[in-house]
């Protein structure tokens, strides 16, 4: 099959345009000193130009780089580019997953199937809707298509050689919105979703911890094996998770009553074993506290007798038969020995420390599970333990000033002879002064809070006796006011200022159920005689 060419020269630009060797119909190369680096689409292979799908229009370049657009020969038409002076087309903005493409000024003698021959190179169509009018909808079946589509926005086409203006136009290729576009994008878009949440729901079931074992359902059978797995100290956690479970479930009735008691009364049977073993860890705990302190002291005094041996060698008798080499040595191992050494004394200084503070909690529960018991008592011996704990301190605070003495006294006869000694003994000092600052500071805040325990006694003492003192008087005024209202009419006149419908008679039967408060006594003779009531309630206190 022969196809006419008339202008082979404007057929070779325009594959050189795309990065394609040129190559005649026949296979024939027009160009034998082809460079394809030269072409518009630099960095592609040699294409065969007959290989079916090729494309006209390349990808999308980056703004930057300059598009050369060269006259397109096609089977029926030719196609002329732009001016490259004027500005490039415009274009509205690309819908989600566009497909389609809006193609304006074609010629009005323009059939689909000239459409199908400019715009079936940019690639595969899926459908062509045209117009009446001088314009068209293309969709094809990828979206990178459409960007080598919009490549032919601009050029002017013209059918075969004829000069009739029903057979020339001007393209305008612009995107286009279309419902099966967006449709397709947005299956897309929530298949995507899916996957992305199936993923995440997988990503979450593997670091997901493993559920829990079910709880077997309450009956005979396994309430018989429970009670004896819960004896059992190997599966006792275990079964007693399931004897919760049960009894949150509500499974206990009058008939299986007694088996959960059974088995609620060998779960406390383990709580002696569970204390013993927690008294053994607490002792192997102590043990190897006391086996670690007692490991670093003697570690240290190796140490400090390393470190003796450093210092007598340096003396000036020893130090003059060593060489220079043998000098510098020396000095570095003693650098190194002396910065072991006051690392680990922090290290048993800080263990010290919290020993002292574990001791100086416990007190502070005594005193207060005491000051729970009895206010008066706890004040008292709260007392005596921040007196005794004040001693302590001085105590310290003493023995530190000495310390330090010692230190300056020392200093001040041996004078170092290397500033590395200065070093050491300073930093001693610093230590020492800081322990003492902090000491002091101690000692101030026990004297106050010592101060204020005794004024809250003071102050606890003086409103019990007050307390007692009016308790005193109400009893004496209680007693004086019924011995004065002995007599019945005096008690019948009292109570009608609260209430007028009283009666001598009904005053008098109530005294007589009182027989353990009230008592009746007869006094006088013959006319004379004259009942009064007492009030004995006191003396039965006393005699009880």
């Amino acid at each position: 099959m022969t196809m006419p060419m008339s202008d082979p020269n404007a057929w070779a630009t325009a594959m050189s345009n795309l990065g394609m060797p040129p190559i005649s119909m026949n296979g024939q190369q027009l160009m034998p000193d082809f460079d394809p680096s030269l072409g518009l689409m630099t960095g592609i292979a040699p294409m065969n130009p007959m290989m079916p799908g090729l494309g006209l229009a390349p990808p999308p370049l980056s703004q930057d780089a300059p598009v050369v657009k060269e006259i397109i020969h096609c089977k029926s038409c030719t196609l002329f580019p732009p001016n490259p002076n004027l500005p490039p087309p415009v274009t509205r903005e690309r819908p989600p997953g566009c497909k389609t493409v809006f193609v304006g000024g074609l010629p009005e003698n323009a059939t689909e199937q000239l459409i199908v021959e400019v715009f079936g190179q940019c690639g595969d169509i899926a459908a062509i809707r045209k117009s009446k009018k001088n314009f068209c909808h293309i969709r094809f079946a990828e979206e990178f298509t459409v960007d080598k589509a919009l490549l032919l926005s601009g050029y002017r086409i013209r059918l075969g050689s004829s000069t009739d203006k029903k057979d020339t136009g001007r393209l305008h290729v612009d995107f286009a919105q279309a419902r099966d576009d967006l449709y397709e994008w947005e299956c897309r878009q929530r298949m995507l979703a899916r996957e992305e949440r199936h993923r995440r729901k997988m990503e979450e079931d593997r670091l997901r911890p493993p559920s829990p074992p079910p709880i077997v359902h309450y009956s005979e059978h396994e309430c018989s094996e429970l009670g004896d797995k819960i004896k059992d100290d190997n599966k006792f956690p275990e079964s007693v998770r399931v004897l919760l479970t049960w009894l949150e479930r509500g499974e206990v009735n009058r008939r299986n009553a007694n088996n959960f008691y059974s088995m609620i009364q060998s779960s406390n049977s383990h709580i002696r074993r569970l204390m013993s073993e927690k008294s053994q860890h607490e002792k192997e705990m102590e043990e190897a506290k006391d086996k670690f302190k007692t490991t670093m002291a003697a570690i240290l005094a190796q140490f400090e007798q390393i470190v003796s041996v450093f210092h007598a060698a340096s003396k000036q008798k020893a130090w003059d038969h060593f060489s220079k080499a043998q000098r510098k040595n020396l000095d570095m191992w003693r650098k190194q020995v002396e910065e072991i050494r006051n690392m680990h004394n922090e290290q048993l200084m800080g263990i010290r420390g919290e020993e002292e503070m574990e001791m100086s909690d416990d007190d502070m529960e005594d005193l207060s599970a005491t000051n729970s018991k009895d206010s008066e008592d706890s004040g008292v011996s709260q007392a005596e333990a921040l007196k005794e704990e004040n001693d302590s301190l001085r105590c310290q605070l003493d023995a530190y000033r000495n310390e330090v003495e010692l230190l300056k006294q020392e200093q001040g006869k041996n004078q170092p002879i290397r500033s590395e000694e200065d070093n050491t003994h300073s930093q001693q000092l610093s230590f020492l002064q800081q322990a003492l600052q902090g000491m002091q500071k101690q000692l101030l805040r026990m004297r106050d809070e010592l101060k204020e325990r005794e004024a809250e006694l003071e102050k606890s003492l003086e409103d019990k006796q007050q307390l007692k003192n009016q308790i005193h008087n109400l009893k004496a005024g209680l007693h004086n006011l019924l011995i004065n209202m002995s007599a019945i009419e005096y008690i019948c006149s009292y109570l009608q200022r609260l209430d007028t419908k009283i009666n001598p008679g009904e005053v008098e039967a109530l005294l007589s159920r009182l027989p353990c408060t009230f008592r009746q006594e007869l006094t006088g003779v013959g006319a004379s005689l004259e009942k009064r009531w007492n009030f004995c309630g006191f003396q039965g206190i006393k005699s009880t």
